[in-house]
This record gives structure tokens, C-alpha cells and sequence, in this order.
């Protein structure tokens, strides 16, 4: 990874900035819609206190019969279709039925489901009624009260009989439906408005079940929405907000207000974007609009059942408006230590998503563009620490390049921080390995120069020794004396050649040359030169060309080849190849011989380093620098020089690169 994706990876941490303000906002937004929450429990409480205190007309404690709407008038016929609508709400009754009771202008309509598996039929007027499948009903207007007894010997027409005496404007009489089908019966009847019934009671007994009390039967207070008590509300309800009163058991029984949202200005309306943000980023908790149908007679819901334990409760869902939400807030109703329903407050807003949204957006906004102008300074740091870099990194590799001398001043030691510290650190050194450098490439020429004097001493002092006439037994040691002078000399003329091959070597112009034509050349003037030894050379028959020097090469391939001849035994072979690579051409040399040591391989190509026989007095010494200049020419060619052994031999390589081409001014 690069500095400057490092830079930008830090960068990235100002990421941190968005997701914090993210947080802010989200909680922002939940403390308003806490403060709002709290404001209309509030106004829920206080409409409940008024409820109780005006003595509107609220629902009776504990449970009713709930009496819906009949939109068409039913037919009374026992089968349940003109029930379909208001089925979903249907009561349950003991454990085998459900009941249902409907109202239009004229008439109160009943009608009982009965589930049971096994059947014993009797009609009302037998003797054993009681003891069969029957319905006990009971039915209650002021003070006046009386009960019926239903049953059906067969589907069809039937009447309910009264078991109590006459009571008042009650019937004794009701006629009803009797219908069955494979599963139970159902029971179809209806009474007139006019008899202002208050209570109802129905008891289900079945013979199966052997019901000890065959007369029994659930009285409850006939329960339907009051156009008084929706009056009232819509007297005490606070603006822009729907109230509904439920009953103990969740029926609608008043209602006032719609869920209509303030006029907004246009800029005020959130798009699709902003709403979509608000429900998915910031809005927790939000419930169905689904669960909240206006038509619905019985609010089932849980705010609403925690109201009903006595707890005030809120809750949130989405508004039926693009961007809007509906606070709803439930308050029990109580007077006198009895729960008489509850109080359900629902007030749609605009507010809160708005406010948060603003937040939001403009919080991205700065941060976004705080990120954009924090990543733009630091890739642009970022660019210039790596240019600045990348010069301290050139120079060192000029360095390098040319022996540890430098082409110019090195950069950056004027600057005042840290990398013009580094660089200043880095110019002493080169400064000092300069130095040493020049001192060692010097050092042969010095030597050479400096040692002349003494060896001209040395020997002119041997020779007048020789003139004085020295005793015969001196004889030999001065013949030592003067072999070891010629060595000195010899190795003074070596090194002060080496020097100069160097410089020669450094400074070799170079052409582009096929170095088929100067292999083949130097190996056809090697024939007369090896004797019994054949040479056999292997080219390539398409040309190679370098741009290399062929001076140079010859020269090294002189070295290489005196190299060889001198490992090489009378009648051994010897081979000289050509290979081309793919970034240049290596030139090998193979003879028979001896092995090379293991421990020599590494240095065969150091200067003064020889593998012969130490030559006997008179021979002149092997100074082991012709595999030096062999390595000085390949790596003037940007390549390098090696050895290896091979079956019955050795094989030295040169792989050459080609020297790099001269710029025109």
C-alpha cells in the first residue's frame, strides 16, 4: 500500500464524523417525539379528567354486547350471509360459540353461532327442552326483564317462549331461525327498536356438555356508538387531532375529529428520498398504518390493551401522507375505582420528520464536504511528501549507479523538517562513503607508484651485492632476493594495469554489433592457439544484436579463453556458445578439467584471486585478475558473470544486458 492510499485510508476516519451527527440526530429525533409523546398523554389525561368530570355518557364498566352498524337491513332466514361484513367482529359466547348483534333504524338484529359435534333436538314447547340443545335468552329494558326459551326439533321456523311472567312492554313471544349444518346450528331473530332494550343475555346448552344449570345465561349491557358522547368529545377534543373512546373491551363507542395534517408550504412537503431516509435511517419503532383502519368497530391494539391494565401508553406508526407519522396516546378512563374504557388520542405531524430530516441532510452535507476537503488536503500532502520522497530515493539510486559518487548536490538539505534531516544525513554519508570510495580506487595507482621507488632501491642494492663478490654459499639466498623482486614488480605493473583497465573499462564506447559475428570470430582465432584441444562453437543462425562493446567483449572472452586452456588437458575439448535470453545474450565458455572448489565459487571473480599452482622462480606469477576484468565487463553490460560445474568440466557465463544508450543533446 502506498503512502498516499495510507493518507486516504486516514481519511476515511473522518467518516466517524457523519455516523456521530447520524447519532445526534437520531437521538434528537427520539427526544422530540418523546416530548411530543408526553404532551399528548398529557392532553389525553386531561380529556379523560373531563369525561368524568361533565358526565358525559361513557361506556359501562366491565363487558357489553356491542351492537354494530347494519349498513343494509338483514334478512332473517338463519344463514349467515348477510353477516359477512361484520363477522370479523364477532363475540365470543362460552366455549361453542360466537354472537353477533347489528342495528339499523327499525329493528335490533341477533344472531347465535353453535358449534357442537353430536345433536339432541326438542322444540321449546316439549316438556324435555330443558333437557336437549337449547338457548336460554334474556332480555332487559329499564326495569323490566325477561327470559326465553329457544330450541328446534328440526331447521326452519321457531319461536322463542317466555319463562317468566308478563313484563311490561317485553314480549312473550320471538320469532327466530333456526338453521343447522353439519358442524352445529345458527340461530337468526330480531327485535323492534322501539322496545329500547339495555340488556342482553344468552345462555348456550348443549346435552352433550351436561349443563348442570340449564337456565343460565351471560347478561350484558347492550353497548353501540353514541352520537352523544361523540358530541361531547368534539367539544373537549384539542385541534388537529382524532379522538376515539373505547370501551373496556376495546369497542368503538365515540368519535370526533379526522387525522388531516396542517397546511404546510410547499417546501415544507418531504420527496420520496427525504421520507424513504427518515423511515429507514432515523424513524425507530414505527407500526403499520394497517392496524388503525377508521371503519373498524373494535381497536384491538397493544397501547390499547395497556390502557385497559390501567398504564397510559403511546405509540408511533407511519402516517396514511408521504413523510408524515401519527402519534396515538391511550389513556384509561376511571371514575370511582372503575375502569369505564379508554381514551385514544391520534395526532398525525410533519414536524418531527422534518426537523430531523434538516438535521440530517445538513449534517451529511457538512460532512461530506468536510471529508472531500480533508481528503483533497491530505492526497495533496500525499503527493508532495511522495514526490519529495521519490527525489531522496533517485539520488540514492545515482549514487549506487555510479560507485557512490553523486551527479549533483543532493536534494532536499535545505528543508527544515524531518526529510531535510534525512537528507542531510543521508549527504554526509554518501559524503564519507565518496571518499572511501575514491580512496580505494586510488589506492592501486598509489601503491604502484609509491612502491617503484623502493623496489628500484631493492634491486640496484642486489645487484652491487652481486659486483662485491659475495662468497659462493651466498649464492642462492641472493638468487631468492632477486626472484622475490621480479614477483614485487610484477605485482606493482598488475595492479597499476588493473587501474587502468577500470577506468578503460568505465569510459568503453559502445555500437550496436551482431555478437555472432564477434564470437565466431574470436573462437576462429582461438584454434591456433589451442593446439590439441578442439573448439567447437554454437551460434545461433539468425544475427544477435546488442548494443554493446565489442572491444570488451573480446577481451573478456580473451580472458576466459586463457582461463580454460590452462585447466584444460592435452586432447580435452572445449566449447564456446552464444544463447540468447529474453533481455539480452549470454556468451559461455566450457572446458574439460578438474572441478571448481565448492568454497572457491563464490570469489572466482574477485580481484588477486587465482586457482593455479604457485608458479616455480623464474615463471611469471598468476595475479588472478583476468576473471575480475571478466565480471568488470559484465557488469559494465548491466549483467554479470558466473561458473559452474558441469560433466567433466566447468562452464563459465557471461550474461550481458547491453550497455544503456547515449542521449542526444
Amino acid at each position: 500500500m502506498t503512502l498516499r492510499q495510507k493518507l486516504l485510508l486516514v481519511a476515511l476516519c473522518t467518516l466517524a464524523l457523519p455516523v456521530a451527527g447520524w447519532l445526534y440526530v437520531r437521538q434528537m429525533e427520539t427526544l422530540l417525539r418523546e416530548g411530543q409523546a408526553q404532551a399528548l398523554v398529557a392532553s389525553a389525561r386531561a380529556l379523560a379528567r373531563s369525561l368524568v368530570v361533565v358526565e358525559a355518557p361513557l361506556p359501562p364498566a366491565g363487558s357489553a354486547w356491542y351492537v354494530q352498524n347494519a349498513n343494509v337491513p338483514i334478512t332473517i332466514d338463519g344463514y349467515a350471509d348477510d353477516w359477512a361484513p361484520l363477522s370479523p367482529w364477532a363475540q365470543p359466547l362460552g366455549r361453542n360459540g360466537k354472537v353477533m348483534f347489528a342495528e339499523d333504524d327499525r329493528w335490533l338484529y341477533f344472531t347465535i353461532d353453535v358449534r357442537a359435534a353430536h345433536r339432541r333436538r326438542a322444540d321449546a314447547s316439549d316438556r324435555l327442552a330443558l333437557s336437549a340443545d337449547h338457548l336460554i335468552l334474556s332480555i332487559a329494558s329499564n326495569e323490566d326483564s325477561q327470559r326465553y326459551l329457544l330450541a328446534s326439533a328440526a331447521p326452519g321456523s321457531t319461536t322463542a317462549i317466555a319463562l317468566d311472567p308478563e313484563a311490561g312492554v317485553l314480549p312473550d313471544r320471538i320469532n327466530a331461525q333456526w338453521q343447522e349444518d353439519g358442524g352445529g346450528f345458527r340461530v337468526e331473530l330480531k327485535l323492534p327498536r322501539g322496545l329500547r332494550l339495555d340488556r342482553f343475555g344468552v345462555g348456550v346448552h348443549l346435552a352433550a356438555d351436561g349443563d348442570a344449570e340449564p337456565l343460565s345465561a351471560d347478561i350484558r349491557p347492550l353497548l353501540d356508538f353514541s352520537p352523544a358522547l361523540s358530541q361531547e368529545l368534539a367539544r373537549l377534543a384539542p385541534d388537529n387531532v382524532r379522538v376515539r373512546v373505547l370501551s373496556p373491551d376495546a369497542w368503538l363507542t365515540a368519535q370526533t375529529g379526522k387525522l388531516t395534517l396542517p397546511d404546510t408550504p410547499a417546501n415544507g412537503q418531504p420527496g420520496w428520498f427525504a421520507a424513504l431516509v427518515y423511515r429507514s435511517l432515523l424513524a425507530t419503532r414505527l407500526d403499520d398504518a394497517s392496524a388503525w383502519a377508521e371503519d373498524a368497530p373494535r381497536i384491538d391494539l397493544p397501547e390499547v390493551r395497556r390502557a385497559l391494565a390501567g398504564k397510559p401508553a403511546t405509540a408511533w406508526r407511519a402516517g396514511e401522507a408521504r413523510g408524515s407519522v401519527v402519534l396515538a396516546a391511550a389513556m384509561p378512563i376511571t371514575q370511582g375505582n372503575k375502569l369505564h374504557g379508554v381514551v385514544l388520542l391520534e395526532q398525525p405531524s410533519r414536524a418531527v420528520p422534518l426537523l430531523a430530516n434538516r438535521a440530517l441532510f445538513g449534517l451529511l452535507l457538512t460532512s461530506f464536504a468536510v471529508l472531500l476537503v480533508a481528503g483533497g488536503v491530505l492526497l495533496l500532502f500525499a503527493t508532495r511528501l511522495t514526490f519529495r520522497l521519490r527525489r531522496l530515493r533517485n539520488a540514492a539510486e545515482r549514487a549506487q549507479d555510479n560507485d557512490g559518487r553523486l551527479d549533483g548536490p543532493f536534494p532536499l538539505i535545505d528543508a527544515t523538517d524531518e526529510l531535510g534531516d534525512l537528507a542531510r544525513s543521508f549527504a554526509r554519508l554518501f559524503d564519507v562513503v565518496g571518499g572511501y570510495t575514491d580512496y580505494l580506487r586510488t589506492l592501486a595507482s598509489k601503491l604502484s607508484h609509491e612502491l617503484q621507488t623502493p623496489l628500484a632501491i631493492v634491486k640496484s642494492s642486489l645487484d652491487n651485492l652481486d659486483h662485491a663478490g659475495l662468497p659462493p654459499e651466498a649464492e642462492p639466498y641472493l638468487a631468492r632476493a632477486r626472484d622475490g623482486v621480479a614477483r614485487l614488480g610484477a605485482l606493482v605493473r598488475a595492479m597499476s594495469e588493473a587501474s587502468r583497465m577500470e577506468r578503460a573499462i568505465a569510459s568503453a564506447e559502445a555500437e550496436d554489433v551482431n555478437l555472432v559475428d564477434v564470437v565466431r570470430g574470436c573462437a576462429d582465432g582461438y584454434r591456433s592457439l589451442s593446439g590439441d584441444r578442439p573448439i567447437d562453437v554454437d551460434v545461433p543462425d539468425v544475427p544477435v544484436v546488442m548494443h554493446v562493446s565489442p572491444e570488451l567483449i573480446a577481451q573478456a572472452l580473451d580472458k576466459l579463453f586463457d582461463n580454460a586452456l590452462s585447466f584444460t588437458p592435452a586432447g580435452g575439448w572445449m566449447r564456446i556458445a552464444l544463447i540468447p535470453t529474453a533481455d539480452g545474450a549470454d556468451v559461455e565458455l566450457a572446458n574439460q578439467g578438474p572441478p571448481l572448489p565448492e568454497a572457491m565459487q563464490g570469489r572466482l571473480f574477485d580481484s588477486l584471486v587465482s586457482l593455479r599452482d604457485k608458479a616455480t622462480p623464474g615463471e611469471a606469477p598468476h595475479l588472478g585478475l583476468g576473471l575480475y576484468v571478466v565480471r568488470l565487463v559484465a557488469e559494465r553490460h548491466q549483467g554479470s558473470a558466473s561458473a559452474r560445474n558441469i560433466e567433466g568440466g566447468v562452464a563459465f557465463t557471461l550474461h550481458l544486458k547491453g550497455l544503456p544508450r547515449q542521449r542526444l543533446a
